[in-house]
């Protein structure tokens, strides 16, 4: 049994211009507490690997580096590697971000001890973009305290900026995690399903870098974003795990078809509209009709976009 406290959950392929970063974040946490840096590396065509290994050579009873001898993916690695994090809690910090608050686990530690009703922590953070500039995300709208039907709808949490409790065994896995595109939300969810809340606080404790990566391309492509996430909550509807939320599980399943919906218009992918459309239209009739007629009030208007 381990006697981490907590362990730091990071992905990495072909980071080599950032992968450093990620990990001296990591490595100059300051805490009364033992802390691990689980690393799942995934078989980088560059410098990472190697510099994942200089690292780990340095650092033996703070790093375990996971290698792999093929491309995995990024939900697969996502699997193997949150696997081997056996830490009473769990921190996420990609390879291409970073953390700039030494304290950022010891005072979130210090919450999630003092408050045993709440199963996640997470924070305000800066963006990076590629030209240099930065930019602090605040949530000036966002409620310090919320819960699993706010999250269900939405996935608000930078990844970078969160602590939860480990409550995932590695015999535990949902079978449908892995037909995900990415693992982050549906994790949160899980740990959030018995009624524990989340805390946000305002410090800004990590670099968020936009404009690169594969969450950052994702973003780039709404249709594929919307379907995506339609995908997981049809997973948790199924999932005997979840059904205590049915409801507010199908209300965000909805909005998300909606979304789905409006985008392909948009997109005039009209070959695709056909089987969202009935499954909407025999619940909320006027409602498609009238996104129809906004969609194409749009087009006539403004015909070059």
């Amino acid at each position: 049994m381990t006697d981490n406290c907590v362990s730091v959950f990071m992905l990495t392929y072909n980071q080599e211009d950032f992968i450093a970063q990620a990990i001296d974040g990591v490595l100059m946490q300051e805490t009364n507490f033992k802390y691990e840096l689980v690393i799942g590396e995934d078989f980088s065509t560059d410098r990472t690997r190697a510099i994942c290994e200089e690292y780990a050579a340095v650092n033996l009873e703070k790093i375990k580096l996971l290698p792999s001898n093929k491309n995995l993916g990024l939900i697969n690695n996502f699997i193997r590697t949150y696997k081997e994090c056996d830490g009473k809690y769990v921190a996420i910090c990609d390879g291409d971000d970073y953390w700039t608050d030494p304290f950022k686990l010891q005072n979130q530690v210090d919450f999630l001890e003092k408050n045993f009703d709440y199963s996640l922590v997470f924070t305000s953070f800066k963006f990076l973009f590629t030209d240099g500039r930065f930019v602090i995300k605040g949530y000036e709208d966002q409620r310090a305290i919320t819960g699993f039907e706010n999250l269900i709808f939405q996935n608000y949490i930078c990844s970078a900026t969160a602590l939860f409790k480990n409550k995932l065994a590695p015999d535990d896995f949902p079978v449908w995690i892995d037909q995900c595109p990415y693992g982050d939300w549906p994790l949160y969810l899980w740990t959030t399903r018995k009624g524990e809340k989340i805390k946000y606080l305002s410090d800004v404790t990590a670099v968020y870098r936009r404009e690169i990566g594969v969450s950052e391309k994702m973003k780039t492509v709404p249709c594929k974003v919307a379907k995506e996430n339609m995908e997981i909550l049809k997973y948790l509807k199924k999932d005997i795990h979840f059904a205590a939320h049915d409801r507010v599980i199908s209300k965000s399943l909805k909005i998300h078809r909606f979304s789905y919906l409006g985008c392909l218009l948009r997109e005039k992918r009209f070959a695709q509209l056909l089987p969202i459309s009935s499954k909407l239209i025999l619940t909320s009739p006027i409602r498609v009709v009238k996104l129809y007629l906004y969609i194409l009030k749009r087009k006539l208007m403004n015909p070059k976009k």
